[in-house]
């Protein structure tokens, strides 16, 4: 499966630098208010954990905020060895936005 994740990520990777999204499919919440349910908790990180199977670089930032003023994270991911280029796209999004 691994090898499946990592080869979709280098096919996308020929025809881009980065691949940006959500850190996360769910608004930030409370402290300890989902500890008692697991699977919420597992799903909070879904989408940085193909980062880690595929071996890939990743940073997430923050890109805006909630209406209760929570912030919200974007996450960018790149080439194998790439982190420069993640970074530099971060500092620039930071700067920007």
């Amino acid at each position: 499966m691994r090898r499946k994740i990592r080869q979709d990520f280098d096919d996308a990777f020929k025809k881009v630098d980065v691949i940006m999204g959500p850190t996360s499919p769910v608004s930030p919440f409370k402290i300890g208010e989902k500890i008692d349910d697991p699977l919420k908790m597992y799903l909070c990180d879904v989408f940085t954990v193909t980062a880690n199977l595929a071996g890939i670089p990743g940073i997430s930032i923050p890109c805006g905020a909630t209406s209760n003023h929570l912030p919200i994270g974007l996450q960018i991911l790149g080439k194998p060895f790439d982190e420069s280029t993640i970074l530099r796209v971060a500092r620039v999004f930071e700067k920007e936005v």
